[in-house]
């Protein structure tokens, strides 16, 4: 396991609970910018990682263990 997948492991937790967290502050706040939240919110969710896609160093068809 190389350094890019050992990093999209961690960065997909971490795009869900980042997007969950902006938009509760958007909510909160009243500020409609912090719904941008929704953004990394998808891309964890549909497994998406832009470190992959730009450093093409891990598979993004491979199931995680």
């Amino acid at each position: 396991m190389n350094i890019f997948e050992k990093m999209r492991a961690f960065c997909r937790p971490f795009r869900i609970v980042l997007g969950l967290i902006l938009i509760a502050v958007g909510f909160y706040t009243g500020n409609p910018w912090f719904y941008l939240g929704v953004i990394p919110l998808i891309a964890g969710l549909v497994n998406f990682c832009p470190a992959c896609i730009i450093s093409k160093q891990c598979d993004l068809d491979k199931k995680e263990d």
